[in-house]
Parts: C-alpha cells; structure tokens; sequence
C-alpha cells in the first residue's frame, strides 16, 4: 500500500442561510484557497473527486454544476459520490493506491437552508417500509436517545455536557456556526424539541464547503513539511431497518475502528461526527476512546454541519491539527444515513 497524506485543506465559514451565493460560489472560493496552500494547478492534479446530494438542489445530477468551480476543461479525471466528502476522500485514497498518479483533490459541498431538511433525509431510508410513514432524521434520532437513555445509566444531563463542552471548544474555530460559553443546567432548563431531545442536542442547519489534496509519498513532503499521513481509513453500514439494529450501539464504528487502527496507538484527538449530542457518547464507546481524549476540539457537528460536507470536515479538523504539530495522532469519524447507519473511521499521524 503506498503511504497517502493530506496535504492542504480549505473550509468556508459555516452559515446558516447564505442567500446571496449558490452552491458554485460557495464553493469556488474554498478550491481556489486550497490550490493556493498547495501551491498547485488544476493540471497538477491527477484526480478530482466531490460528494454531495442531489436532494439538497433539487436536481438531478447536480455535482456536474458543480465543476464549474473546479474548471473542468481542459478536461479532467474526475468523479462523484452521492455521500457525505469522507467517503469522496476514501474513493481519492484508493484511486492513489493505483500508483500511476500522485495527487487527489476531494471537495464536497452542501446548502441546506433552501428546503426542508428534515424531510428531505427521509428519502433515503427504505422506499417501501419507512418512506410512507416520513420518520425525519430528528424523529429518528429521538428514538435511538430515548433507547440509550433508557439502557445503562446515561442522563439528559450527560447530554448537556455534551453539547457544553462543543459550544465552549468552537469558541476556537473562525468557522464554526454556534459557540460560546454555555451552562449545562441552563440548558436541561430548555423546553423539550422532540423527547427527549432539547434543540441544542440537534444539529444546526448549515451552508457550506470543504476540500481537501491528498498526496503519495515524496510528493506529499514536496507539498508541505509536515503531512497527515492517512495510517487506517475503513467504512461500515449497518441494516436498513431500524428495527432489527441496537440503537444503543455502534457495530459498523467499532469494526471500521478496529480496521483503521484506532488501538495500534494513543490518540490525541477525535473528532466524531455526531450531529446529535449523545451520538457522541455511543461513537466514543464504540471507538474505545478514554477521558484522556480531546473529543471534537472544533464544535463538531453540534456547532456546525454543513450536510454533504461535516463529515469530511472532521477529517480537516484532524489534519489541520497535525500538519500544525498541535497533535501526533488522530481519530477522525463521519457517518451518514438515519442513527448512525453508515459510518467511516480514519486514523491520521503526522511525522515524528
């Protein structure tokens, strides 16, 4: 296997509505700032690969407007997920293992403010059984807390910690939607959203972009003195049906964990992408991550989730940190689909 590195990253502020840009505009400031930091062309780059979902522009194969961003033409080796980024940087990962390119570029891109979110997720759950009855993603996400509440002792009160402690680490991050200092029995004062759920334990709705280059061995050192090695990266699903899965547990994290090689090392940091608060207590555990381990320094995805795009930017968050030599070794998650159904797991280590 040939040793891959991200080796520059781009982001655009997480907002929540941006009326005044489509998706092109938020999203061509944020490639042309990433070939900037790598120092690269778009000829320079053997693969370009995006994710996104057609649902959110309502169009059907709207990733092709999209390239206008990228400029196309001369033309270029490009492709396209109908996922969140990660699993676009994953496609861009195996493609570098073919050995007869060195460079990837992944972006990804969502604007969710222009319609229903809520109901708009619910189109990719099962056509037959679940779509009829129109479960969004909150609903959904309402019955797996009250199952974990309900199971081995974890409170509403873990909750708020949860969601505290995110709000008080996006203080940090210029890009994050919804920080500040907030007070854990402030917020279990709130009124309920959807038992148990308060409105803070769900994720804001977010526009925006994010992109990343990857690069093989030597080239990745030319690019930048300090990579983040991709060391483990594996992806998961669980059943369709919410049915026949425990909603208390994550099997696909753990497993995909264990593939990537979570254990082989101590983490510094993770950031997990849990839009709900405590989605973050079930991926910690199914990650075996301990106190010792910075979870989500940047907010994560309770302080901004730019659908299509939240969960690459956990990985960007891991790497930032690295290629910086704020941390050694890194856990990055993103999932997708309703409770955590699909789920993807990177481990990413700088040079010591």
């Amino acid at each position: 296997m040939r040793d891959i590195a991200i080796v520059a990253t781009a982001q655009s502020p997480a907002i929540r509505k941006d009326e005044r840009r489509n998706e092109v505009e938020i999203l061509m400031p944020v490639v042309h700032d990433l070939r900037d930091k790598a120092g690269l062309k778009q000829d320079d780059i053997g693969f370009t690969v995006s994710g996104s979902c057609d649902y959110l522009q309502g169009q059907a194969f709207a990733f092709v407007t999209a390239l206008d961003a990228i400029g196309p033409w001369p033309p270029i080796d490009e492709s396209h997920v109908e996922m969140d980024g990660a699993w676009a940087l994953y496609e861009a990962w195996m493609r570098l293992q073919y050995g007869d390119i060195d460079t990837a570029l992944v972006y990804c891109f969502g604007k969710s403010s222009p319609g229903d979110i809520r109901r708009i997720l619910t189109l990719q759950l099962d056509p037959y059984y679940l779509v009829p009855l129109w479960p969004d993603t909150i609903a959904m996400a309402a019955l797996q807390a009250r199952a974990l509440l309900d199971s081995d002792g974890v409170t509403e009160r873990d909750l708020a910690e949860v969601v505290a402690r995110s709000r008080k680490n996006a203080k940090d991050n210029p890009n994050a939607q919804l920080k500040g200092d907030v007070d854990v029995d402030t917020l279990l004062k709130e009124p309920e959203y959807l038992s148990p759920l308060r409105k803070h334990d769900c994720p804001p709705i977010t526009d925006g972009a994010a992109a990343v280059i990857l690069a093989a061995g030597d080239r990745a050192r030319e690019i930048t003195d300090r990579p983040a090695w991709i060391r483990g990266i594996d992806h998961r699903i669980e059943p369709h049906s919410l049915g026949v899965r425990d909603l208390t547990d994550s099997p696909s994290t753990r497993t995909a964990g264990q593939n990537a090689g979570v254990a082989n090392g101590k983490v510094d940091i993770a950031e997990l992408h849990a839009p709900f608060s405590h989605q973050e207590i079930i991926l910690k555990r199914a990650l075996g991550l301990g106190d010792g381990v910075n979870i989500n320094p940047s907010g994560g995805a309770l302080a901004s989730n730019a659908v299509m795009a939240a969960g690459l930017l956990r990985i960007i968050e891991c790497a930032d940190r690295i290629m910086s030599g704020q941390a050694n070794r890194a856990v990055a998650h993103a999932t997708s689909g309703p409770a955590l159904q699909q789920n993807l797991v990177a481990v990413l280590e700088g040079d010591n």
